[in-house]
């Protein structure tokens, strides 16, 4: 307890000296008709790669489900073809998964490609509202920053969906 009194205490005397406000780039982000339709077509290529991936999965399934009825009438080294046959359909599996959903996969790329013009224009606008009104601090509510209280009259985000044009 001792640690936030300090801590709200340094805060204090640092907002006293600073014109500080807050903006929730959520909420802003859920005003923007074209952030709205970038989410859906972002959920469309997800469900489309998603069914494509599955598709496969069931060929895998199937492949192995057959290899199982079978095996015990093949010669070895159709087994083997086989169970090369349903590793590589996996290994394929894997591979189209990690392209598609990756770290660096399509579905980020995406996002990149619909999204970060999206936040670069809110950036801008948040810039340019912060040089106007002279902030010298604008805090995200909602980002990982915790706000213990905030003054609803500190909150300008419907100036930047103004600036915005929304």
């Amino acid at each position: 307890m001792k640690k936030i009194i300090v801590i709200l205490s340094l805060l204090s005397s640092f907002v006293q000296a600073q014109n500080v406000a807050y903006v929730d780039s959520r909420y802003i982000l859920e005003n923007i008709p074209e952030f709205s339709a970038a989410q859906d077509e972002l959920n469309n290529f997800s469900i489309e790669w998603q069914e494509e991936i599955d598709i496969l999965k069931q060929e895998v399934e199937k492949l192995y489900r057959t290899y199982q009825a079978e095996q015990y009438l093949l010669p070895e080294e159709k087994k083997r073809n086989r169970e090369e046959m349903i590793i590589l359909k996996e290994k394929e599996v894997k591979s189209l998964t990690k392209q598609r959903f990756g770290p660096d996969g399509d579905l980020y790329q995406k996002q990149q490609q619909l999204i970060q013009p999206i936040q670069d224009l809110i950036y801008t606008a948040i810039t340019n509202f912060a040089d106007e009104a002279k902030y010298d601090i604008i805090f995200d509510k909602s980002s990982d920053l915790m706000m213990i209280y905030s003054n609803p009259e500190l909150d300008k985000s419907e100036q930047i969906l103004e600036k915005l044009g929304y």
